[in-house]
């Protein structure tokens, strides 16, 4: 008798859930919720934030110690979770996360790919088998007393307070920098400008102290919008009424949470703002936003400063990071600072983004939540990736081109002004017109007209 073998399968394996079985690899520890998504989610080719991920698998691994002490969860179940968090917080298993930045709304098909692989690797810590669901389940047992739409938010938040940190340590590193310089700076005269003219002498010190200020003021904005994503949703599960999740989980999960992300997380107390609203967000997202509006705009004057050396400004020296040119032999661009500019521009369009989705939500939920994480999470990464580079290699080595800065006060009829509370205005734009008319500076034209000495003109200027 010949037998009717069936072929064995060793490089796939059928997962079930509620929509049926799905074939997928077998050595995948996604399942069958994933199969499906990574089907249809290839927005940006770009996987998950991995802070975003790290905070997720932090609100597992507390969820399931949470329901442990409230009995509500299995001790054997809940410790093989928390063991499979474990592992994943140590970087294992990360490759597994497979969801598209951009992914379905409220963030579902991120949420079940991280519960299904935690799930995976608690069944195997328990001897048994990737998708044997009977024993341990994604749903019932890695997303007990959860949803997505407490734990997304929860998640970005934590996300961005941990990814915010280093990003303020570079913020403080440019504004001492910036201290530096307007103290190296602090006796170099200049012709300071306004509509882009001439218009009466400052410090080349003075003006880089305004933009130190500028870049502390708007850092303190950042840090107070900050506070606001202490307080999260968890625990609020599908609407904010805290459905399937009792009150002693809610206290116990976000003790657990500021454990392990050593971050001072409060419950919110109306949950069902904390779904509805993210306020928190585009409100940080907006204050980044003002800190850059201040960057660009230092990057600008410095590539204006810096412009030349023969026909543009030339009150500066910026150091040379790599040739300028790949025709023009010595040229020297201002590079870092229009990379800086680049930055910027992003990170407001970011914040156009993420102004956009928060304004999206609808009722009980605002779904738009993966792209808010995405814009705000690449905002971050860029400017704290970025800063050290713009603060150490490009205003630290800042040279003031005092020849050039001299002969500008000195060539400039408008330091006529000076003179104005002496002479008066009219007599003083006369002088003005004259200086320009004939080619001369103004110390020739008030010493020809003998209006002051050399001396009393060299004491007027110094003020």
């Amino acid at each position: 008798m010949i037998r009717n073998l069936q072929k064995i399968d060793h490089n796939n394996r059928t997962d079930i859930d509620s929509l049926g079985q799905v074939k997928l690899p077998s050595d995948a520890y996604y399942g069958p919720f994933t199969a499906r998504a990574i089907n249809q989610y290839n927005a940006t080719g770009i996987r998950t934030h991995n802070k975003l991920v790290q905070a997720f698998v932090m609100i597992k691994r507390s969820a399931a110690i949470a329901n442990m002490k409230t009995s509500a969860l299995n001790k054997k179940i809940g410790n093989a979770i928390v063991k499979a968090c474990d592992i994943m917080l140590d970087g294992k298993f990360i490759d597994q996360i497979v969801i598209d930045s951009i992914n379905s709304g409220a963030g579902t098909a991120l949420h079940m790919n991280i519960n299904e692989v935690i799930t995976n690797i608690a069944l195997e810590i328990i001897g048994k088998k990737k998708g044997q669901y009977e024993y341990i389940n994604p749903n019932d047992h890695a997303n007990m007393s959860q949803s997505s739409n407490d734990t997304f938010p929860t998640a970005m938040n934590i996300a961005v307070l941990i990814n915010l940190k280093s990003c303020i340590s570079e913020i403080q590193k440019l504004y001492s920098v910036l201290l530096k310089k307007s103290k190296q700076f602090s006796s170099i005269k200049k012709i300071g400008r306004t509509h882009l003219m001439d218009a009466v002498p400052v410090t080349l010190g003075g003006e880089f102290h305004a933009y130190a200020i500028s870049i502390n003021r708007s850092l303190q904005y950042i840090i107070t919008a900050s506070k606001e994503l202490e307080f999260v949703a968890l625990g609020g599960t599908a609407v904010g009424t805290g459905t399937n999740a009792s009150k002693k989980y809610r206290t116990a999960v976000i003790k657990e949470l500021n454990h392990i992300s050593k971050l001072n997380l409060k419950s919110e107390k109306n949950l069902q703002y904390s779904i509805q609203s993210r306020f928190s967000i585009s409100n940080l997202s907006s204050t980044i936003k003002n800190f850059v509006l201040e960057v660009n705009r230092l990057s600008n004057d410095i590539r204006l400063m810096a412009s030349g050396p023969i026909a543009g400004l030339g009150e500066i020296q910026i150091p040379t990071v790599h040739a300028g040119s790949s025709i023009m032999p010595g040229k020297v661009n201002p590079s870092l600072a229009e990379c800086m500019n680049m930055i910027c521009f992003q990170v407001i369009g970011n914040d156009t983004t993420i102004s956009y989705a928060v304004q999206s939500g609808q009722f009980e939920l605002n779904v738009m939540m993966p792209v808010m994480a995405k814009c705000i999470l690449d905002s971050i990464d860029m400017l704290k990736n970025f800063l050290p580079i713009f603060s150490s290699n490009l205003i630290n080595g800042i040279v003031a081109n005092e020849t050039k800065l001299k002969e500008q006060i000195e060539q400039s009829p408008v330091i006529v002004t000076l003179l104005a509370p002496k002479i008066g205005y009219n007599k003083a734009s006369k002088l003005f017109k004259k200086a320009l008319e004939e080619n001369k500076s103004i110390r020739e034209i008030i010493s020809s007209e003998n209006i002051l000495t050399n001396d009393e003109f060299n004491l007027l200027i110094r003020r």
